[in-house]
């Protein structure tokens, strides 16, 4: 299986560089093959590539700077996702999507399902949802999963915001009102390659039988103030120096900022579990995989 696989120098996309040459070859498109802001370009692009399967993690990331730069989020997130789309679905290429729990609206205490009602705050949200709509509609063979609170021991994330913080001052204020499952890039990628390989010669059918959405997450829950404090707690077990004393639970309307984010993006793991059989691993356990890396740097 030759698999074309975007955003290869971002989170999700790294951890699939690992994971995915176990099922098959992997042509790791960064921008110079795959320009995902120039949409026009694609076609002819996937023409000289001609996988037999497209992962694309690949996204406009920047949730704040998306209220200000709504075009080009709508471009990468929502129009290139529809190209591709279309050139799979006329090739009957199976095609991978990555989308996240910012396409709800956030109310409530239950985990959304992938049927759930969706409802965007953000424009990052709203551009998701676009994506997933135009690859719908282009009627291919597909998955979208949704994801949320991604992290990984290196690149730009939560896990190394508080590690960075944490050495620098003696009191942080993280929000404790937003409820979710932090889930590792690592955890994903495994999640995913384990799905390709129960049955890589019938991705069609077996994309059919999820209603083309999934999400995939850690298992558990806790609030970011909670993801905080077991970072921290787990990088002083782990001989990490650290400035940090106290860890002050404050309430989102304490901590202002230009997008809207969701007190719920908990995820309904149902189908992964019994339509896919994975079992997620509990978000603390994964945790502490990336904490070990990360420490290992650290200290």
């Amino acid at each position: 299986m030759r698999i074309v696989l975007t955003g290869v120098t971002g989170q999700v996309g790294l951890a699939l560089t690992v994971t995915l040459p176990e099922i098959g070859t992997v042509v790791a498109a960064d921008r110079s093959l795959l320009n995902l802001a120039v949409p026009a370009t694609l076609t002819a692009a996937l023409d000289r590539l001609a996988p037999d399967l497209i992962i694309n993690p690949a996204a406009y990331t920047a949730v704040d700077r998306a209220e200000d730069d709504r075009e080009l989020a709508f471009v990468v997130n929502g129009e290139a996702p529809g190209v591709m789309a279309k050139w799979a679905a006329e090739r009957n290429v199976p095609l991978i999507h990555f989308s996240t729990d910012y396409v709800f609206d956030g109310q409530g205490e239950e985990p959304w399902r992938e049927d759930s009602r969706t409802g965007p705050l953000s424009v990052y949200g709203a551009s998701k949802l676009a994506g997933e709509q135009v690859i719908r509609d282009a009627g291919g063979p597909h998955l979208i999963v949704r994801t949320s609170w991604v992290y990984a021991a290196t690149g730009s994330n939560f896990l190394r915001t508080i590690a960075r913080l944490a050495r620098e001052r003696t009191e942080l204020r993280v929000v404790a009102d937003q409820v979710g499952s932090p889930t590792s890039a690592n955890l994903i990628a495994a999640i995913v390659t384990s799905l390709l390989g129960k049955s890589p010669g019938n991705l069609s059918e077996r994309f059919s039988q999820t209603g083309g959405v999934l999400n995939v997450a850690a298992s558990g829950q806790t609030s970011w103030h909670g993801f905080a404090t077991r970072i921290i707690a787990g990088l002083k077990a782990r001989g990490v120096e650290l400035a940090v004393r106290t860890i002050v639970p404050v309430r989102t309307e304490e901590y202002p900022t230009k997008a809207r984010r969701p007190h719920n993006s908990r995820l309904d793991l149902t189908r992964l579990r019994s339509l896919i059989g994975i079992e997620p691993t509990p978000w603390n356990e994964a945790l502490d995989h990336e904490l070990d890396l990360l420490a290992a740097e650290l200290r």
